[in-house]
């Protein structure tokens, strides 16, 4: 509706022709002027000591895409997607009692947003690094906290609420 993304199937997702077009948008203005605290969800933590059977059950029951693993001091620590646990698990059924620590991609091999990066930012990176979600952190010591996590379903909210306000003449 806002020419943002644009689809093709079998293909994926890639900018649309608002973006690609060098007049500015009000919609695109928006996601630019838009920062990424005031969209970014509740992120689903695990800690690293946890099976990768209770992993699996964890991004089940909290009906979750990606799960962020944090170390004993509560900092971010890694990312799991359910293709990691699928890896590890398929064929191994000796596997479920492994840490989820063993199947992660480790910080700092992991995309990541702060809470004053833009939507567009968010975009960009989930769209060139082909993730479904993006932590957001602050950098501390002794690791980086965890602010929350900007996923497909923010954005398309976001473009939702958007394109409702333009339609109301917002």
């Amino acid at each position: 509706m806002l020419n943002l993304l644009d689809a093709k199937p079998k293909v994926g997702y890639f900018l649309g022709e608002a973006y690609r077009s060098t007049d500015d948008t009000a919609a695109r203005q928006r996601f630019d002027n838009i920062k990424v605290h005031e969209i970014q969800g509740v992120p689903v933590n695990i800690p690293e000591t946890l099976s990768i059977h209770d992993a699996v059950i964890t991004l089940f029951t909290e009906n979750a895409n990606t799960l962020l693993i944090v170390n004993e001091h509560k900092k971010l620590a890694g990312i799991v997607t359910p293709k990691d646990l699928l890896k590890m698990t398929l064929g191994n059924t000796g596997a479920v009692s492994v840490p989820v620590s063993m199947v992660m991609t480790r910080y700092p091999n992991i995309v990541t947003l702060v809470p004053e990066e833009s939507v567009s930012d968010a975009i960009r990176k989930m769209m060139l690094h082909q993730v479904d979600c993006l932590p957001v952190i602050v950098p501390g010591e002794g690791g980086p906290d965890i602010s929350g996590w900007v996923s497909k379903s923010n954005i398309i909210r976001l473009m939702s609420d958007i394109a409702t306000a333009a339609e109301l003449g917002d």
